[in-house]
């Protein structure tokens, strides 16, 4: 009879362990075999997914529809937001769309932005020229001077100028790691204002358009408007894994090794190229999860976890 409340007893307690551990939003959430079996799981409503419409919460003040830009007749804008409760001057959290540079929508990016804002940062999502409307480099030539508008616009929003973190996803990661690769503290307009960034997270965005997959794709063709054997030397220009040294800020990855759109490959050679450079690398290579990986509740969670911790280390409160 002992033996048989000790067997249970164990069990019991190893249930509540694995309970405990699916619960960790420290810890991978478990993936799925095949994307098959994940896309059976979106259909029966097991795998949950974050709501990308919702009120805002009645904490968080909103600007919204800010023209940063007009080129062509077109008024490129940005959103912004912050606790109502903000005083001081803030770290800035800058977000970038994704969708293949053709589509997609800066509200895309809504449940980031109302979450980090109501941790205190300023948060700000960006519009840039889609592949329809002009070709690369146009969209990192709108998310560079996006950077400098907020920088330069700090005092009005309660932005920190000093701490600028980028978020991007897919194309939206690609643009990211362009403008922090690309900009140094002395690459400064007429303003005197500098596009550099202090740190960035890239969700599965593509860092080499050099690769088969990327000369291949028909998304990356539009974005550059030749083919990779028209002109070569964009394919490479447009790659942020080219840029990379010991002077690029610290990068946070996520990437899902069900990706059927960025070959997770990409982001194991982007993160190993970055650690021989000698930059600050961090990698999250989560198994059994696909492109947009983080439109699911729990590997949401799971990233703004890391995220913060990411924050805190290189764009502190003061």
């Amino acid at each position: 009879m002992i033996r048989y409340i000790f067997i249970a007893i164990v069990t019991f307690t190893l249930l509540l362990g694995c309970k405990a551990k699916q619960n960790d939003v420290s810890v991978p959430p478990k993936g799925y075999s095949n994307n098959t079996t994940l896309k059976l799981a979106y259909a029966t409503g097991a795998l949950k997914i974050i709501e990308k419409d919702f009120p805002l919460p009645e904490d968080v003040k909103e600007y919204k529809d800010v023209t940063y830009k007009t080129v062509d007749t077109i008024q490129l804008k940005l959103d912004i937001y912050h606790s109502k409760d903000l005083k001081k001057d803030a770290p800035l959290i800058i977000f970038i769309h994704g969708g293949a540079w053709k589509k997609g929508n800066k509200h895309d990016y809504l449940v980031y932005l109302a979450s980090f804002a109501q941790k205190g940062y300023v948060t700000a999502t960006v519009q840039y020229r889609l592949t329809g409307v002009a070709k690369y480099p146009a969209q990192l030539l709108d998310v560079e001077d996006a950077v400098r508008w907020l920088k330069l616009n700090a005092a009005n929003y309660h932005i920190d100028a000093s701490k600028v973190a980028m978020v991007g996803g897919s194309a939206g990661g690609h643009l990211a790691m362009m403008n922090a690769y690309s900009n140094t503290p002395d690459d400064v307009d007429a303003n005197g204002v500098s596009a550099n960034v202090q740190a960035i997270v890239n969700f599965y965005g593509p860092s080499n358009l050099t690769d088969e997959t990327a000369i291949n794709a028909s998304s990356v063709q539009y974005l550059i408007g030749k083919s990779y054997e028209e002109a070569p030397e964009m394919y490479k220009k447009a790659s942020p894994l080219f840029l990379i040294s010991n002077k690029v800020p610290p990068t946070l990855t996520f990437q899902g090794t069900l990706d059927e759109l960025v070959p997770y490959e990409q982001s194991d050679i982007l993160h190993a190229t970055l650690q021989k450079a000698g930059a600050i690398s961090y990698y999250h290579k989560l198994k059994g999860w696909p492109h947009t990986m983080d439109a699911s509740v729990k590997v949401n969670a799971y990233g703004q976890y890391h995220m913060d911790r990411f924050f805190e280390k290189y764009i502190p409160f003061n």
